[in-house]
């Protein structure tokens, strides 16, 4: 199973970045991340509506998604590890869509497979790659018996 991240902006060097590579160099698969920017001064259901755009024309073929929004599913790190262990065994690709500063559009929310929440809080977009990279990791140590996850 190929893992990618389809991500709304362009990820600087610094601290978000640091916290992504630390967790995705330690990932087998390495997530391949794609992001899209619209450069053009849109705002609000305008904005998100071209970003859900940007991302709908990367989307790996055949890919199960999984959109990150606060009003998904929120999984014990567990129960996230048994659910990419589903994925990865139907031998589909998996692609999770991060949105911009204003979230995902509607639109992609209803076209994904699943959708999913890192709690109940806000995460800054760039910060959102570093945590699920993290979580990515973690249920790989939880598949592996590696003593990283202490659950």
């Amino acid at each position: 199973m190929n893992l990618f991240l389809l991500a709304v902006g362009k990820i600087k060097p610094g601290p978000e970045r640091a916290l992504y590579e630390h967790y995705a160099a330690r990932l087998d698969p390495r997530p391949k991340v794609i992001e899209v920017e619209e450069k053009r001064p849109l705002a609000g259901a305008e904005l998100q509506a071209r970003e859900a755009a940007l991302l709908l024309a990367k989307r790996p073929k055949n890919a199960w998604l999984v959109a990150l929004d606060g009003r998904g599913a929120m999984l014990s790190s567990e129960d996230f590890a048994k659910k990419l262990a589903q994925w990865r065994d139907s031998g589909r690709d998996l692609a999770f869509l991060i949105g911009g500063a204003d979230g995902l559009d509607p639109s992609l929310r209803d076209l994904a497979d699943f959708t999913l929440a890192l709690g109940p809080m806000t995460w800054p977009h760039l910060l959102v790659r570093g945590l699920l990279a993290e979580q990515l990791f973690r249920a790989q140590a939880i598949h592996k018996g590696h003593p990283y996850h202490r659950g």
